[in-house]
């Protein structure tokens, strides 16, 4: 009778412990869910680091973006010295065939004294990640809802599409289609069709339609910086997927609305398109 006793205790403590186990568990699920990071509050945008270097960082470990050429190193406005365009490395084994050609000719007429054009320089949107190419001072923001997180900068503005699966067929767009979830303090966006119209990098990288970007946006430093890492998969432009990484500082500054076309129709001859007739 007190074998049968004891026994029957353990099981009931065994079952006391699953269920407390299993109502934690549910807990911090719950609190996970209703406690996303808050990555807007009181005006907060976040301006990225780095405006006159390399944009993107690499990351220990893993295939790095493109670089610099070392022979044509970037030099920046305000320092003292000609300001230069940014020239790719092509050295970099990670990039196929085609996108070196095409690289290796733009690199030629910009060094021939070509303007170094880029969708975002007439105000077209950037795409992903070129997005995170913008510098400042301008910062980037996010507004976040239960169903959808916009980042904006300036003009630009992203929606992501949150705990929803991507469409079957997608229709090709400069910012194709995002779709986002949290995994605790961080937001996870998976990014498909986009359109071939945007470069990835500041160095004019090119990339197709199959472009697959996965970005990690994470509050770090005590809730003073953002730091963004990002995967960029291209079967038929990259050998392999490479992952870079952007930082950015926390700053207490209103949206600011920016009218980007206005009076730059000739402006370094960006092609910025002007209207020949009212659109009403």
């Amino acid at each position: 009778m007190s074998l049968f006793t004891s026994t029957e205790k353990l099981f009931a403590s065994s079952i006391l412990v699953g269920m407390t186990a299993a109502a934690l568990a549910a807990q911090a699920v719950a609190q996970e869910k209703a406690a996303p990071p808050d990555f807007s509050s009181d005006n907060v945008g976040w301006v990225g680091l780095n405006g006159g270097g390399p944009f993107y960082e690499p990351v220990p470990g893993l295939i790095p973006p493109v670089s610099q050429d070392p022979a044509h190193p970037f030099t920046p406005n305000g320092v003292g010295r000609q300001p230069t365009f940014r020239i790719a490395d092509l050295t970099n084994p990670n990039l196929k065939p085609w996108v070196k050609e095409r690289m290796k000719q733009d690199n030629d007429e910009v060094l021939a004294g070509k303007v170094a054009f880029t969708p975002g320089s007439s105000c077209m949107p950037a795409g992903v990640p070129g997005f995170m190419g913008y510098g400042g001072p301008n910062p980037t923001y996010f507004l976040q809802t239960p169903k959808e997180v916009w980042i904006i900068h300036s003009e630009q503005v992203r929606r992501v599409y949150m705990d929803v699966p991507h469409s079957e067929n997608p229709k090709p767009s400069w910012y194709g289609e995002s779709v986002g979830h949290y995994e605790g303090d961080t937001l996870v966006v998976d990014t498909i069709g986009q359109n071939v119209q945007s470069f990835v990098d500041v160095y004019r990288t090119p990339h197709t339609d199959k472009l697959h970007v996965v970005e990690r946006w994470k509050i770090v430093d005590d809730g003073k910086m953002m730091e963004a890492t990002f995967t960029v998969d291209d079967p038929d432009a990259l050998y392999q997927p490479w992952t870079g990484m952007r930082r950015y500082r926390r700053a207490q500054r209103e949206i600011t609305e920016n009218i980007c076309a206005e009076n730059n129709q000739h402006l370094f001859d960006y092609h910025i398109p002007t209207a020949s007739k009212p659109d009403f």
